[in-house]
């Protein structure tokens, strides 16, 4: 049995379905990571995990107990807002001990406790500032100090760093990582940012239009996405996907935007079926010269520093290729190119899910 399973759970406001049967499981000690475009309904799943709005139908079970008829404050779970939602008239102690103050926790415990969690944090050097006198990332870091004073069985937290700066959501991103690794804590985090998913996760669930589109660990979501939305939505640069239909002897594809190019598929399909072909630009190499080698036009260069994004042109289309930092592609001139046809990924050009081989 999970330590958090949601059952068809579903929230309405008027005739708008926001939540449509949505069903989630979590092990105790996972990080599981809702991720979506915005209005998708992710935050209102974590609303109704933590007891903030009522589902209209459905159950949520923490450790084999439905918590539906549980005041917000007796679920035993922190959240933690991208607001920070700190005292401004308190300093960083009090913030973090007002909890244990409200629990009645005595006053040498709460020290105790306030310091130990300020030194997993790094923010023990702060405790006697005030939260104006604190940078963003400092704030937030406080306000997770807060929520993990408590010891609570669920974390909960809600686009804690879309407020920071790119440096600053590096750096605190790499905290909760470490705090989740050094304190075995049960997450639930919401954001909208697919690099924040990857590489915070154990668990993704990624959501469209109130429903869930797949969940998976980050390698399944990344490398068999269940369907083109998940395959766009995760990655960056996008997956390159390339409309057509099976051509010759089936174990090829004839894209639209370039229909006298054959490419190689992973595996036979019927002659003449609607595929989409999909290929991270990471598989897609400027070594070798195997006969299933591409010429193609260079149109961007995208230096990274660690790595060089092309943009080459096929036909009326556009696929990007990562290359390593010594290479030099040349604007206006061809690369030759080939593609890692085993990590390529195949979808039904109608209903636009993943295909898993030949029969399909």
């Amino acid at each position: 049995m999970a330590f958090i399973e949601i059952d068809r759970l579903e929230r309405s406001i008027g005739g708008n379905h926001i939540l449509k049967g949505i069903d989630v499981a979590l092990e105790k000690g996972g990080f599981l990571v809702l991720v979506g475009p915005s209005g998708c309904g992710k935050s209102t799943l974590l609303n109704a995990i933590a007891g903030l709005q009522p589902p209209t139908a459905g159950d949520i079970r923490i450790d084999g107990q439905s918590v539906l008829a549980l005041h917000p404050s007796k679920r035993d779970i922190a959240m933690v807002f991208q607001s920070y939602a700190l005292y401004p008239n308190m300093t960083v102690a009090q913030n973090i001990g007002f909890p244990l103050e409200m629990s009645g926790t005595p006053k040498a415990q709460r020290e105790d406790e306030i310091r130990a969690v300020g030194k997993t944090l790094q923010i023990e050097h702060l405790l006697d500032r005030r939260p104006g006198q604190l940078s963003g990332g400092q704030r937030q870091r406080v306000a997770m100090a807060r929520a993990l004073v408590r010891k609570p069985r669920l974390f909960l937290f809600d686009e804690p760093l879309s407020n920071l700066d790119a440096k600053l959501r590096v750096e605190v991103r790499a905290e909760i990582k470490r705090l989740h690794q050094q304190t075995g804590a049960t997450i639930i985090y919401v954001t909208h940012d697919q690099i924040e998913a990857m590489t915070l996760a154990t668990q993704i669930v990624v959501m469209k239009d109130g429903v869930i589109q797949q969940s998976g660990t980050p390698a399944e979501i990344y490398n068999r996405p269940a369907n083109m939305f998940v395959a766009d939505f995760m990655g960056s640069p996008a997956m390159n996907m390339l409309p057509g239909q099976v051509a010759g002897d089936g174990r090829h594809m004839a894209p639209d935007a370039a229909p006298d190019r054959l490419l190689p598929l992973p595996f036979a399909l019927r002659v003449g079926r609607r595929i989409v072909f999909g290929i991270r630009s990471e598989n897609i190499s400027a070594e070798g010269n195997g006969v299933e080698a591409l010429d193609l036009p260079v149109e961007i260069v995208e230096p990274t520093g660690s790595d060089v994004f092309v943009w080459l042109r096929l036909g009326s289309a556009h696929l990007s290729a990562r290359l390593p930092a010594t290479s030099d592609p040349q604007l206006n001139e061809n690369l030759r190119i080939t593609m890692d046809i085993s990590r390529a990924v195949i979808f039904d050009g109608e209903s636009r899910e993943r295909i898993d081989g030949a029969g399909h």
